[in-house]
Formats: C-alpha cells, sequence, structure tokens
C-alpha cells in the first residue's frame, strides 16, 4: 500500500445522477466516521473505454466532478463501497468491465481482508435491487473483500418505503427518474458509509499472520 493517509474508495457508475448522490451518502458517512472518502467513477462502455481521462465529461454523467476510478485508486483503499443502477437485475455493464479488468490485483491479492459493502438504484421497487446488490458481492468476495451490510439496528431500515435493504443501500428513482431521494434511503447510505470506515479502520489494524 502506498504512504497516502488511509481512504475508503466509494466506487459507482451512474445513469442519472441518482447512484452518484448515494454514493456522495456514503461517502459523508465515511468522512463522519473519521476517514478519508475518494469518490470515483467508470466510463461508458464505449470506444473511449481504453483511453483514460482524468474526470467525466458532461456526455459521461449529468452531473460532472468525479474522476475516473484508477488501479491504484482500488489498489491502495482500506475498504469499497462499489455502487450501480440495477439494469435487468444486475450491474451496469461499465461497472462490470471495470472489474473485469482486476486481474492483476486479484493476482496480487491486493484487496483481500478488506470491508467492503454495495448499493443500487432503480426505476422500481421490485426492479432487482436485490439480486443487483448480490451479485455485486461476488467479484468482491472472490478478491477476498469482506462484505458489510445494514444491520436492522438502523431505525431507518425499519422505517423505508422504498429504498434500502440489509444487503446494501438503495433508492427507487421512478420510471421517470423523477423521484428524489428519500430521508430514509439518504440516511441509510450516510450509515452504510459510517460502518464501512469503522470496519476498514479495524481491520487495517488485525494481525491476518496465521
Amino acid at each position: 500500500m502506498s504512504q497516502t493517509a488511509p481512504y475508503v474508495l466509494v466506487l459507482y457508475y451512474s445513469n442519472h445522477g441518482t447512484t452518484k448522490a448515494i454514493a456522495h451518502g456514503i461517502a459523508k458517512g465515511v468522512v463522519s466516521a473519521g476517514m478519508q472518502a475518494r469518490v470515483r467513477t467508470v466510463p461508458n462502455v464505449v470506444i473511449e473505454t481504453a483511453v483514460r481521462k482524468s474526470t467525466c465529461s458532461e456526455q459521461d454523467l449529468p452531473d460532472v466532478g468525479d474522476a475516473y476510478c484508477t488501479m491504484d485508486d482500488l489498489k491502495d483503499c482500506s475498504g469499497l463501497a462499489l455502487g450501480s443502477p440495477t439494469h435487468f437485475g444486475n450491474m451496469a455493464a461499465p461497472l462490470k468491465h471495470f472489474l473485469d479488468n482486476t486481474v492483476t490485483l486479484w493476482l496480487g491479492g491486493n484487496l483481500q481482508n478488506k470491508p467492503a459493502c454495495v448499493f443500487t438504484t432503480s426505476g422500481s421497487t421490485h426492479g432487482g435491487q436485490e439480486t443487483t446488490l448480490l451479485t455485486m458481492m461476488l467479484p468482491l468476495m472472490h478478491h477476498g473483500m469482506m462484505m458489510i451490510g445494514l444491520p436492522y439496528s438502523e431505525p431507518a431500515l425499519k422505517r423505508t418505503v422504498r429504498g434500502g435493504s440489509p444487503y446494501g443501500a438503495s433508492h427507487v428513482s421512478g420510471v421517470m427518474h423523477d423521484q428524489p431521494i428519500e430521508e430514509d434511503e439518504l440516511e441509510l447510505a450516510v450509515a452504510q458509509g459510517h460502518r464501512l470506515a469503522i470496519s476498514a479502520e479495524a481491520l487495517a489494524q488485525a494481525n491476518w499472520t496465521r
């Protein structure tokens, strides 16, 4: 790991900006736990995917600001929050494309014993959020990461009538993607980031010698 200050990587892909909003809610929770949050995104899967750019353009995302993730961003993180809109019950292709290119990190065991969580958004309540969250966990588990969910001790998890589950924070944006993030949904995102940061700090101090 590099000599940079410990940070949690919040990595997402967003179509309409709602997944990005949840990502920044998680980042807020990370910061509230006293750890640095590094928010990053991935480019669309088009010809330019082979050529890295430093930041998003207006054509990539409706809300510009977060840089594209590098392998070093992922390699050196102390914890990872991974987010994607739900596409037919699974993560979006751009995020899957990025993960498919992390074989070098897998060979080096660079993500082993680090905590991770997942989050998503969808247009409808029954649009495949839970299958998306569960399948997003699989590549992270192959990397040897430790999955962090949301316990029912979080009051908002019992109150929410839209997004949010024990598998991870989520948001239902409506079929026109015009529904704002509800207070409970945002509260769960912040709580998830806080829990991830605390876990990252604890695991970083653990002795993994067998």
